[in-house]
């Protein structure tokens, strides 16, 4: 049985970061001796001995997005393959990013054992991408339950290892002590802002979260506002969004857990967060917006009810969603201030939430996911 050496992650985005970097993470705990090289971010970085290419100016939102950086991605394949050639990987794992990875492994055309994790939502959109998968991808490692269900149905080899976030997120400042640093009162009724960690996703949605705050704050005494800033993202960025807003407000870098904990409701961009928010069992609405052409190219392709993956995951719609031309600050504000003043359904949020963490598996998914893959790979 070969010895396994060396192993290549390719992620893209900020979450796929946050998941690469605990699977690299785990995979060294297992195995001390594996080399871990490939593209990612901060986190993946922590636990590998040679990073490609730093994920910073990769992520990317609809069509156009894509098209600006076209060559950007085609020297990176180009590269990603020369390593692969000249490196000898005894394995790939491709971690979410699906646009560039699945073009990515027709092109190593399973000359090496590919693996994804945190595989592509055609469950969602796009399910032609299902034979691409069953022809170029050796094995699946999947977050949710019901995703192995559906890639079992088309013969994928997929295997369930449940979500990482539940190891991952924790508050490690208490409510008193995090208002305190950020210059916030603790007996105000404090509401977070996740408006996202792309830059497009910032643009297009904090300005309605803020516009929203402000119809809030009419309506709520004491109010005071923290937006959770990506680190991903340039201040600059948002420094010119919330220019000349009237609000309590502050915006913190790299404490998005400690913001979600600290809130007493929060709005979140769809995405991780939700999952992120929903874990700490904060009650929150969701909020995105795409910019009209975007949309409009990529809401045909949906076939879910809803975005959310709370919901998703929960099977129906147990948090409020506001998407595109419903994303409005009075849609948001009214519902918001509904939500905080109805005790009964703040309980329900939280009821359903617990319910919505206890399906994403038990703790130790990153641990559980190394195993899967390096005992896969001896095989």
């Amino acid at each position: 049985m070969a010895e396994i050496k060396q192993i290549m992650i390719i992620c893209g985005e900020p979450s796929g970061d946050l998941n690469a970097g605990a699977l690299a993470k785990a995979i060294k705990e297992v195995s001390p001796r594996i080399k871990i090289s490939g593209v990612g971010g901060t986190l993946l970085r922590q636990n590998a001995q040679e990073i490609y290419c730093d994920i910073k100016e990769l992520a990317v939102i609809g069509l156009f997005d894509v098209l600006k950086k076209l060559p950007r991605f085609f020297a990176l394949k180009k590269l990603i393959l020369e390593k692969i050639a000249t490196e000898k990987p005894d394995a790939i794992i491709l971690v979410d990013f699906s646009g560039f990875n699945l073009r990515l492994a027709k092109a190593i055309r399973k000359t090496i054992p590919t693996i994804y994790y945190v595989g592509p939502q055609v469950w969602a959109s796009r399910t032609g991408r299902i034979e691409t998968i069953k022809k170029y991808i050796h094995k699946m490692i999947v977050l949710f339950k019901f995703e192995q269900e559906f890639y079992k149905k088309y013969g994928v080899d997929v295997e369930f290892t449940g979500h990482p976030l539940l190891d991952i997120i924790t508050a490690d400042t208490n409510k008193k002590e995090f208002l305190l640093k950020a210059g916030l009162a603790e007996g105000k009724t404090t509401i977070a802002l996740l408006p996202g960690s792309r830059k497009a996703e910032i643009e297009n949605i904090l300005p309605v979260m803020l516009l929203s705050c402000l119809l809030m704050k009419n309506k709520i005494v004491n109010a005071q506002f923290v937006i959770a800033k990506s680190p991903q993202v340039e201040w600059s960025i948002y420094q010119r969004i919330v220019k000349g807003i009237n609000l309590d407000l502050k915006i913190v870098e790299g404490q998005t857990y400690n913001c979600i904990n600290a809130a007493d409701f929060c709005l979140v961009a769809s995405g991780t967060a939700t999952l992120e928010t929903a874990i700490l069992e904060k009650p929150f609405i969701v909020v995105y917006k795409l910019s009209l052409l975007n949309y409009l190219l990529y809401r045909p392709q949906v076939r879910l009810p809803y975005i959310g993956m709370v919901n998703i995951v929960a099977g129906k719609k147990i948090i409020p969603e506001f998407i595109q031309f419903q994303a409005t600050p009075r849609n948001i504000s009214e519902e918001a201030l509904k939500i905080l003043a109805d005790s009964n359904r703040l309980q329900e949020i939280k009821k359903n939430l617990i319910q919505v963490k206890s399906r994403l598996g038990e703790k130790g998914a990153s641990l559980r996911a190394a195993k899967t893959i390096l005992n896969f790979l001896k095989k």
